[in-house]
């Protein structure tokens, strides 16, 4: 028997005991450093296994290095930094497959196990769970600003730290406190990711834009530094939204902002949301779950 939750991962059910949880993820440099971007691929392809509640097993590295202009103690760098953060996570690199493109790309093909009984799904929300964000939202807007030079050093620092958490503590934290329904918020931004989320749990999902944890410089940047996944995201997923009242123009980008090795979005029991959050200092509640209204996103 074999069954899918989220977006990139895939789950294989072995027995009654053990399922095998499968994803691959890889792109191009959103830093500039060889090393931590290494490290921030290695944590990006973890988050699926994380967020399905898995723990990761194996991995194979991709990587697309250019053949000339390259040096290679950069690519050596980018290799040791992703192989450093999945000795971290408790991961065994078993080889790896790599190509000569002009364009620097690197990630992983991850496999983990999970127990099938137990495992964090995008379809089981529920009215009355609270919503809880595990890291700050702003990666892409960051990177972008990075990209055209107007990106402060510790901007970058606070988004560089943020994308290298692993999420094993918030994924840990979840399975302790009985929640059932959760994402990793990636590629899809916020609402997107949380869209799968309501559509497959049947219910409306009401975000409180204020109280949306931030990365420093965020939301100064968000204005002018949107690059093009932010705006397909706005594009295809901003129809669902219902506008409670308007959150700036700033906050909004923000919404749909492509995250690179973002946070979990759980799900979370009222009764144990305080708790969860007690272990997790950078986890904020964002909301709730509510019973389905006429779109399934409420921005209050």
């Amino acid at each position: 028997m074999d069954y899918t939750s989220g977006d990139d991962a895939g789950v294989f059910r072995l027995d009654e005991t053990t399922a095998l949880v499968q994803t691959v993820d890889f792109f191009t440099p959103v830093v500039d450093d060889p090393e931590a971007f290494g490290a921030i691929a290695a944590a990006n392809a973890l988050s699926d296994v994380y967020a399905m509640g898995g723990r990761p097993l194996t991995a194979l590295a991709i990587a697309a290095f250019p053949e000339a202009d390259f040096p290679g103690e950069w690519a050596a760098a980018i290799v040791r930094g992703g192989a450093d953060k999945l000795r971290e996570a408790g991961c065994a690199l078993l080889g790896g497959h790599t190509i000569r493109d002009p364009e620097v790309k690197f990630g992983y093909a991850v496999t983990g196990l999970v127990d099938p009984r137990r495992v964090l799904t995008i379809a089981r929300g529920r009215a009355g769970d609270i919503l809880v964000l595990t890291k700050p939202l702003g990666t892409g807007v960051i990177a972008t600003a990075l990209k055209a030079g107007r990106a402060g050093a510790s901007e970058v620092a606070a988004a560089t730290r943020a994308m290298t958490a692993l999420n094993r503590e918030a994924a840990s934290a979840a399975l302790r406190h009985g929640v059932e329904a959760a994402t990793d918020v990636t590629g899809f931004g916020l609402v997107g990711h949380a869209l799968n989320v309501a559509r497959a749990s049947g219910v409306t999902l009401e975000i409180r834009a204020r109280q949306l944890p931030l990365l420093p410089g965020a939301l100064e940047l968000a204005e002018r530094f949107q690059a093009a996944g932010l705006k397909a995201n706005r594009r295809q997923f901003e129809p669902d939204l219902e506008y409670g009242e308007e959150p700036g123009e700033a906050t909004r980008a923000l919404l749909f902002d492509p995250q690179t090795s973002g946070g979990l979005l759980l799900l979370v029991p009222e009764a144990a949301s305080a708790s969860l959050l007690s272990e997790l200092p950078g986890a904020r509640e964002i909301g709730r779950v509510v019973d389905p209204r006429p779109r399934p996103i409420l921005i209050r």
